[in-house]
């Protein structure tokens, strides 16, 4: 009996698994038919939840975790399914049976993420957190006549008699200065109220825009097509939910009712205020408002105004005072004109420069009686004054846009080249260089000033107006509203520049044929409701040089338009709707060609004949699946080459493209992209981004607008120095699905590279470790990004060796660290290591965590890293803005019990679905004797009251201290904590 048991046993042993490969192996067609449902099912449902996600990420939103990190598995699941279906064709008969259980283990993961994306709930985006305000960057007030009228204002909008205040005076007397400086004020003032809005109401005042406006700044959904009652409801409610509030209306044109937009009226009992500045008093009388007129300067405060901006007292100059008072003069003590009129002064030297200024500004100034037409005159004047014609162009470039706008630099110097505006030169980056150094010129010469970090300008509307004046009749400029195009009469005979960016335009008549000769510029970008431009517009606009249509709702491009042989540039980006672009063989001119973020499916026919081409950019046009062979070694002039994630180039190809600067393409492995990092010799590019490997689905997230970043994909590291070249300007470098890989120290060539800022490594399955303890290589490391490395143990392997210790430099400029569904590691951060310039922590489902900074033990020793004189009571981390732990269901310390974390700069912390986590251990300055708050501190997001009630404090002063920050996230309750699928068969 024993052995007839043994017998079976082994039977069983043998047979079941027979029995289980012969199903497979049966039933394989089946199931690869499933999986390809499967797979389309699944596709169509991302599709759609995308769709909804990008319907919804309106400015301030952010997508949910959850919604990211599900995306993110379905498109790896993508890959996996495609490798699985393409191994299925070749397969041979006696492999079936393991595609058959790989289909079928497939199935089931497709099966449960199917689901998971059913259970999403309608917001698939979080609201941003609240905001009071923003602050802006504000110049000098001169004079105290200046201060007094900012006194005035103060006082009716801090007091309980004045609900609505009216700053009343003339073009660039300074009311916008004044009330940034006011805005600023209210700000850091939280007692008063609670938010401070700014709306800059445009010049073609209606009530749909402002609506738009103020529900921009107050990050609200407004439906677009709403009824304007609905959205002025919507409007109010917001505003009511905000409690007390200033709301800031810059430079409004005429009076309209509040209850019209959706602004509830202030009272005394809602204690709710606003201030509008405009040029005309019966705007402030028709709004009831209490007026406050700005004066212009004093002659002492325009003076001293004149001296701020010339960098030098003039009028203490004996030879150049007479001049100085004249030129001054004729300012009329406006701030614009003074500060306008300097900028064009301050380069003079020697008197004789100043008489001839002062005499050409006399001359400018002959007839003019009233304040408006001189000032205008003085604007003009300091245009006229600029040294280079190339400026001057530069400048009625700039008046192309619509008033107010806020003016990216990288695309206007972009816009400048491709005008012809900046001439032609050995490289891109010397055009670059050009551009910028053009921009540098006209803010000094206050004809444009920066704004938000200095990324962008815009133009004083006094100054457009002026501008325009000079370039009409040869502009066209439209204004918001725009309906059509169809009045024969802008399209005068001379005009050179057409620009009708974002009016609105919904339709061009098939009849307007404009007789345009000598129009070289036609802009019709932004008008989304455009979608057809007929053949009729361009049949006489045969010197048409630029055409933009980007981001407008166009199906298809008009016949006429590939005739235009004198065409440069062609911009389509964006043209979401264009699926098909005919052949371009004719416009062999062109130089520029930018259709990314299009639908078309196929590289346009001719493109080869384009030899004159130096731009071109089918960047996020998706369904573009080949670059054909052959196309890319006859465009040898091109320096800008952008293609999609998905298209592979040949190193061969590549390599005949001399001229490239700026490169975003990817190689299928990693020889050929060695290949072409050697070609280039020491010609180093300006920009880039390459991907190598056959893994579908990167690049599409992990690929930057800019800089210089290289992501290694499914392809063979290799363990030898010559295996792998890396320029040694790399900033940004990701690995992906790399299971060879055992840490970064397998990967020599990062020895070599001196500027690397970023790196980010997922779905690497064989890293215990990213860095061996001795590794010193990473000195200039600011972000790590660790995603899917199921076997990671911890950020450092410990050596044998009494020697090996962490470098004191590793991580120094560690300012990010972003942790995501590592299933195995334990201990996040050695003790002690040098982190003062950490300023996020970002960690999330990472199931088996236990220690945020971990105590000393075997691995790392107290005194291998304690230092003279510290106090290793406390863990310093002074720049620490944001500590996000979200699914971590077996955290229970973020330090040990015997420390604190000091971080004053603290923001948000975020602690959700941390069950076991029983202390928050914040180390609080103290204000006055008193424990208070970090003071930068704005939030808490915890996931129930009980979980928080149970937390056990330091001091019970901690808790009362932070109560008043904490908020109770329903966001992590959808679903169940997430199980990762295996990538093993």
């Amino acid at each position: 009996m024993e052995i007839l048991g043994a017998v079976l046993e082994l039977a069983k042993f043998v047979f079941v698994p027979i029995c289980d490969c012969c199903n497979y192996h049966r039933h394989v067609d089946e199931h690869i038919l499933n999986l390809r449902d499967r797979c389309q099912d699944l596709n169509g449902q991302m599709s759609d939840i995308e769709s909804r996600l990008r319907a919804q990420l309106r400015p301030g939103k952010t997508p949910k975790v959850l919604v990211t990190a599900w995306i993110q598995q379905v498109e790896r699941m993508n890959s996996e399914i495609q490798a699985i279906l393409s191994e299925a064709d070749e397969v041979k008969c006696f492999l079936r049976a393991r595609i058959g259980k790989r289909a079928m283990k497939m199935n089931r993961e497709a099966d449960v993420l199917y689901q998971r994306g059913g259970a999403f709930p309608d917001s698939l985006v979080l609201d941003p957190p609240a905001s009071n305000g923003e602050e802006f960057p504000t110049k000098r007030l001169i004079g105290k006549s200046t201060e007094r009228v900012k006194e005035k204002i103060l006082a009716c909008v801090l007091g309980n008699g004045v609900g609505k205040t009216g700053v009343c005076g003339m073009g660039g007397i300074g009311k916008s200065t004044m009330m940034e400086h006011i805005n600023n004020d209210l700000l850091k003032d939280k007692k008063k109220f609670d938010s401070v809005v700014w709306v800059t109401v445009s010049k073609s005042f209606n009530v749909i825009q402002l609506q738009n406006d103020i529900a921009h700044k107050l990050a609200l959904d407004l439906p677009e097509l709403g009824d304007i009652r609905e959205r002025a409801a919507m409007l109010k409610a917001e505003f009511e939910k905000r409690k007390r509030y200033v709301l800031i209306l810059d430079d409004l044109w005429e009076p309209f009712a509040l209850e019209d937009v959706g602004i509830p009226e202030p009272t005394s009992a809602n204690g709710c205020k606003i201030v509008l500045t405009t040029r005309k008093l019966e705007v402030c009388r028709g709004m009831s408002c209490e007026v406050i007129k700005m004066e212009l300067l004093s002659k002492e405060e325009a003076q001293e105004l004149f001296v701020h901006i010339m960098g030098s007292d003039v009028f203490g100059t004996p030879h150049l005072k007479a001049y100085a008072e004249e030129v001054l003069q004729t300012c009329a003590q406006l701030p614009l004109a003074i500060v306008t009129i300097a900028g064009s002064f301050k380069l003079l030297v020697h008197d004789y420069e100043w008489r001839d200024a002062l005499e050409r500004l006399r001359t400018s100034l002959k007839g003019f009686d009233s304040i408006e037409k001189q000032v205008h005159e003085v604007l003009k004047f300091s245009y006229e004054r600029l040294k280079e014609e190339k400026l001057k162009q530069c400048l009625l470039h700039c008046a192309l846009y619509p008033e107010d706008y806020e003016i990216y630099k990288e695309r206007l110097i972009e816009e400048l080249i491709d005008e012809g505006i900046i001439e032609r030169m050995k490289s891109r980056q010397a055009e670059f260089d050009r551009g910028y150094s053009m921009l540098s010129k006209l803010e000094n010469a206050c004809l444009l000033e920066g704004v938000i970090d200095k990324y962008y300008v815009k133009m004083h509307d006094l100054v457009r107006d002026m501008v325009l004046q000079v370039a009409c009749p040869e502009f066209m400029v439209g204004h918001l509203g725009l309906e059509d195009v169809s009045d024969e009469g802008k399209w005068r005979e001379n005009l050179v520049k057409a620009s009708l960016l974002y009016d609105k335009i919904s339709r061009i008549p098939s009849n307007v044929s404009p007789m345009c000769p000598n129009l070289s510029t036609l802009s019709l970008q932004g008008n989304q409701s455009l979608k057809n431009v007929p053949d009729s517009l361009f049949e006489h606009l045969h010197r048409l040089k630029v055409l933009d249509l980007s981001d407008t709702g166009i199906e298809s491009l008009s016949n006429s338009v590939y005739s235009l042989e004198n065409l440069n540039i062609l911009r389509l980006r964006w043209c979401r709707k264009l699926k098909h672009v005919s052949s371009l063989a004719k416009l062999t001119t062109l130089r520029k060609l930018d259709l990314g973020g299009t639908s078309i499916a196929e590289v346009p026919d001719g493109l080869e004949m384009l030899v004159n081409l130096t731009y071109l950019n089918l960047w996020e046009a998706w369904n573009i699946k080949i670059m054909p062979l052959g196309i890319l070694p006859k465009l040898s002039h091109l320096q800008y080459l952008r293609l999609p994630c998905q298209v592979t180039v040949k190193g061969e190809e590549m390599e005949r493209l001399k001229k490239l600067e700026n490169v975003w393409v990817r190689f299928d492995d990693l020889y050929v992209f060695c290949t072409f990092m050697r070609s280039l010799e020491k010609r180093q590019l300006a920009s880039y981004q390459i991907l190598v490997g056959r893994t579908e689905n990167i690049g599409y997230g992990n690929v930057r607008d800019a800089g210089k970043g290289v992501i290694l994909g499914e392809c063979n590291l290799g363990q030898s120095e010559s295996s792998l070249v890396l320029p040694e300007d790399v900033q940004f470098l990701d690995i992906v699905d790399r299971d060879d890989l055992t840490s970064l120290c397998d990967v020599p060539a990062l020895k070599h590279v001196r500027e690397l800022k970023e790196i980010g490594l997922g779905r690497c399955n064989g890293i215990e470790h990213v860095l061996s303890s001795v590794t010193d290589s990473l000195q200039t490391l600011e972000i790590l990004r660790l995603w899917s490395l199921y076997n990671l143990r911890g950020l450092f392997r410990k050596e044998r060796a009494a020697s090996a210790r962490v470098p004191p430099n590793n991580f120094s400029c560690l300012k990010k660290i972003d942790i995501q569904i590592c299933l195995n590691i334990k201990k996040l951060l050695p003790p002690l290591l040098h982190l003062r310039n950490l300023e996020e922590i970002f960690v999330d489902k990472c199931y088996k965590l236990e220690e945020i900074i971990g105590e000393a033990s075997d691995e790392f020793e107290e005194e291998e890293i304690e230092e003279e004189g510290m106090d290793t009571t406390k863990i310093t981390l002074p720049n620490l803005r944001l500590l996000s732990l979200g699914d971590l269901p077996e955290l229970k310390t973020i330090c040990s019990s015997t420390k604190v974390i000091v971080c004053d700069s603290l923001e948000q912390i975020d602690l959700l679905r941390c069950p076991k986590l029983k202390r928050l251990p914040l180390f609080l300055p103290l204000l006055n004797g008193q424990l208070s708050p970090p003071p930068s501190l704005q939030g808490i997001s915890a996931d129930n009251e009980g979980w928080w009630e149970s937390l056990e404090w330091d001091s019970p002063d901690t808790k009362r201290v932070l109560q008043p920050f904490v908020n109770f996230s329903k966001a992590w309750d959808i679903c169940d904590q997430w199980s990762i699928p295996s990538r093993s068969c």
